[in-house]
């Protein structure tokens, strides 16, 4: 027997959408006002709705108050699947601030009567909602801003859509200014709202693991907690970046000799890459008394730190942060991998390596980056690796380009059509300046020959690179060529998500998108989330080089990744005593929990404490 869904109808007018609503299969409802039923009752048709309503078995209650729910109901009685309330007001001539006051208390009455799964409609009149499904959309302080209020008491905007009152049966509106007078419903948008999952709140998380035969553990950085060991690419995982390795596999598999490397490859990487900046990398402390020693190193492994297990433990000091850069970088410090081209090259001097077989490493590698749209700080890479003969490498690589794209193309044919450019670009042609985040790194790391480039629609990036390398294996006449594909830009473009932050929500409503590893266009469950402006402006230390990247890291260690863009509004000189300062807008939004004012205002303070302290700036 199917459950019945318990409904929830508030400010009702005339009892008119209550009355469309009675009698409808699985249906419960509980129809409330805010004035008393003799005030109510003189008004038209509603005596004769409220009677239809209490024949059918509906509950009518009177005098009930929208933002204290919870006072009407026992316990028992408070679980709604569904809450309505159609155009809020506060009565006569009361402006959009008192409305969106209105508002807030409302949706926070409405989260102490909700069920954990359940929906709020709110239903108002046309620009009074401040979204762009507005039309036309009003200025937004002029607006009743319902997505923030609705935030504010954890709910998002998972829904939009037309108040059609023509198709209401018998429906009414009434309550112009608190008189038994209709208004315009033209154009009114309902709002559908669901429950947020809560903001993070990460607790300092310790890694162990097995090196050179030694247990050692080091303290995650705080940005990475939630994202170090997520499991996107085991067998059980339906996550698209594992949908889109699998298949990009099984295809290359047909043209060349496969061999998938998946032995653990270790999260750790001891010393420096070459031409890659300290800042750009996440440094690591071992703890002191375990800190191996590098005699024991194996040989023949490229600095390549190799581990056969890694385990995860909650660590008990809640108050501690990571340093974005720990003490001096020596050879013997060491990072999280921000590649997988070490290990890469820590085969082929292993030997071992036939020609014309294509090894695939891949995993998660962790980068310290700007904040960009398409900057990560954490993603998967994939990772091929094959030696040929002097002099067809250039065919070699054509060939596994042309697997490539027609791997990424056949997954675009299950998605609806939009379209798909996908190119091979020599990296010549493009200025340092030109290359952005995952490409700007891989030319770091080595001389970057090729640009694999992806084009959707209008969103475009580059999602690989392609260099060759000569090594002495069994002959001298053989050449290496490496390609690195970064999977998670690909499940972007592919999928139509428009935020790398979504990849790693804990929400379910992400990978329910993504049945059975299934790829398909992506649909937020979080709509025009509202966003938030702060500046921040610091005098810099004397005589010493500010590091952007670790600004950068700091807020977004301190907002959970809530952080969304950041400007430099201004540089600043002061005449005669050659101090400088910088001003800073931040932009905080969320792009799939329920973000408030008050939460970004308590992060904003958190990040001027923890600049002032860690990169030594006097805030201003």
């Amino acid at each position: 027997m199917a459950a019945v869904r318990r409904v929830l109808l508030l400010g009702e007018g005339n009892f008119s959408f209550a009355a469309s609503l009675c009698g409808a299969a699985g249906t419960c409802v509980l129809a409330t006002c805010y004035e008393s039923e003799e005030e109510v009752s003189g008004r038209g048709g509603a005596a004769e709705n409220i009677r239809r309503l209490r024949e059918a078995g509906a509950e009518v209650l009177f005098s009930v108050d929208c933002t204290k729910l919870k006072e009407y109901f026992l316990p028992e009685k408070r679980e709604f699947d569904c809450i309505y309330f159609n155009f809020p007001h506060c009565g006569r001539k009361a402006g959009v601030v008192k409305n969106r006051e209105l508002l807030a208390r409302f949706f926070r009455s409405s989260a102490e009567v909700l069920t954990e799964e359940g929906e709020v409609h709110v239903a108002l009149c046309n620009g009074q909602g401040g979204t762009p499904a507005d039309q036309p959309r009003r200025e937004w302080h002029n607006s009743w801003q319902v997505v923030a209020a609705a935030a504010g008491a954890g709910f998002i905007l998972s829904n939009v859509h037309p108040f059609e009152a023509e198709t209401i049966h018998g429906y009414q509106c009434t309550g112009y200014r608190s008189q038994d007078k209709s208004f315009c419903v033209k154009g009114a948008l309902n709002h559908i709202f669901t429950r947020s999952t809560p903001l993070p709140c990460f607790e300092p998380v310790s890694c162990e693991l097995e090196l050179e035969r030694r247990k050692v553990s080091f303290q995650v950085p705080q940005v990475l907690v939630d994202k170090i060991n997520r499991g996107f690419l085991e067998l059980n995982s339906n996550h698209p970046v594992r949908t889109i390795k699998e298949k990009l596999t099984a295809e290359l598999s047909e043209a060349f000799p496969l061999e998938d490397i998946d032995c653990c490859l270790s999260l750790l990487h001891q010393g420096h890459f070459n031409g890659v900046c300290p800042s750009n990398v996440f440094w690591i402390t071992l703890s002191p008394e375990e800190t191996p020693s590098t005699e024991e190193m194996p040989n023949g492994l490229a600095n390549a730190v190799l581990s056969s297990r890694v385990d995860f433990c909650r660590d008990r000091d809640k108050n501690g942060w990571v340093k974005v850069q720990e003490g001096h970088h020596t050879s013997k410090q060491y990072c999280l991998r921000p590649s997988l081209l070490p290990y890469a090259q820590a085969i082929i001097q292993r030997g071992a390596f036939p020609p014309g077989t294509l090894h695939v490493l891949s995993g998660p590698v962790f980068r310290q980056c700007l904040i960009t749209p398409y900057s990560m700080p954490v993603f998967h890479e994939m990772v091929f690796v094959c030696a040929v003969n002097r002099g067809t490498e250039n065919s070699c690589i054509q060939m596994l380009v042309k697997n490539i794209k027609s791997s990424i193309q056949a997954l675009h044919q299950t998605l609806p059509s939009f379209k798909l450019k996908i190119s091979l670009e020599e990296a010549t042609s493009f200025e340092t300046a030109e290359l952005k985040d995952f490409a700007a790194f891989e030319s770091q790391l080595s001389k970057t020959e090729y640009l694999i480039c992806m084009e959707v629609e209008t969103s475009g990036s580059c999602v690989g690179v392609i260099r060759t390398d000569h090594y002495q294996l069994v002959s001298s006449e053989l050449v290496v060529v490496f390609a690195s594909l970064n999977l998670d830009l690909l499940a972007m473009l592919l999928c139509g998500i428009a935020d790398w932050r979504m990849l790693w929500t804990s929400d379910t409503r992400f990978l329910h998108q993504f049945p059975r590893g299934e790829l398909r266009l992506f649909k937020s469950f979080s709509l025009y989330p509202p966003s938030y402006v702060h500046d921040v402006s610091f005098w810099l230390p004397d005589g010493e080089q500010f590091d952007e990247v670790a600004f950068h890291t700091i807020a977004r260690q301190v907002s959970g990744e809530m952080v969304v863009s950041i400007q430099l509004l201004d540089s600043f000189q002061q005449p005669g005593t050659g101090r400088k300062s910088l001003c800073y807008r931040l932009t905080f939004q969320s792009c799939d929990k329920a973000l408030s004012c008050q939460e970004v205002a308590e992060m904003q303070l958190l990040l001027r404490e923890e600049i002032k302290q860690r990169l030594a700036v006097t805030v201003r």
